[in-house]
């Protein structure tokens, strides 16, 4: 199994709080991609890339950035035998390819031809999530044949649906529709999914067909990677795995909160995640 990385925005709601605060607290945050932020005592992207290679459930991390910070990117790589990374040779947010055409773009430039787990750059889970229980769940779903995708669903309260993507599911816990951002009156469903998916290798191809459908929509329907989740649950069979909760580092206050759990509260470094 391979993951791929989304690490190529721009992070541009934190850095305009990073120019705004006038404590100085933070001035060393400038220019710096999320995925790169430190977190604790390694940069947030690490604790994935330490974590996926302690599990030994992917042989390979590919990362995916922009132009901008591409060099960051492969500075920090070079701490890794088991990473390369990617351009999709943007250099603003708005000349952007959006999330699923970055995992289309490695998919591409790799070859990948295996199941793939694809993680968002900004993204880390609370202590109960496993990546081994998660390649267990995946691999018991494969013997079925079917191609089946496996997703993640923590429970968010009534006023926060409209902040995410929200799964609707059966008695067996598989997927039936994603709805993005619904008022809490529009689903009962309170299952927020996060940027965590595992793409079997047959579901892969739908890149394609996905990408030439939306070739002409606004960047917001190629952007979002649950957008394509969405549009996946009624082609392939998408089954979700129960967690407790996540960290989205999207501004300054919520990479502060991230940051003071991980200097002060995490609990076994060496098996987080894994």
């Amino acid at each position: 199994m391979k993951a791929v990385i989304l690490a190529a925005g721009y992070g541009t709601r934190l850095q305009r709080d990073v120019a705004a605060d006038t404590s100085g607290r933070f001035a060393h945050l400038v220019g710096t991609a999320k995925p790169l932020l430190p977190v604790g005592r390694q940069a947030l992207i690490s604790h994935w890339v330490h974590s996926l290679t302690a599990s030994g459930c992917v042989d390979r991390v590919y990362v995916v950035t922009n132009a901008l910070y591409c060099a960051a990117f492969e500075e920090w790589a070079t701490q890794f035998t088991n990473v390369e990374i990617l351009s999709d040779q943007t250099t603003t947010n708005e000349g952007r390819l959006g999330a699923v055409a970055c995992l289309q773009l490695a998919v591409k430039h790799f070859d990948i031809q295996d199941h793939v787990i694809v993680i968002g750059g900004d993204t880390l889970f609370k202590e109960d999530f496993s990546l081994r229980q998660v390649s267990r769940r995946f691999s018991d779903l494969q013997e079925e044949g079917d191609g089946s995708c496996l997703v993640l669903s923590y429970r968010c309260e009534d006023e926060e649906t409209q902040k995410y993507g929200i799964l609707e599911v059966d008695g067996e816990l598989r997927a039936t529709c994603m709805k993005e951002k619904p008022a809490a009156s529009e689903t009962a469903s309170r299952r927020a999914c996060p940027c965590f998916y595992v793409f079997s290798k047959k579901s892969l191809p739908l890149l394609d067909s996905f990408m030439k459908e939306k070739q002409e929509a606004r960047i917001q329907e190629r952007d979002a990677p649950g957008n394509f989740v969405s549009w996946l649950i009624p082609r392939k069979p998408v089954y979700v795995q129960e967690i407790s909760g996540r960290f989205d580092v999207g501004n300054l206050p919520s990479y502060v909160e991230c940051d003071l759990y991980f200097s002060e509260k995490l609990r076994g470094l060496d098996s987080y995640m894994v």
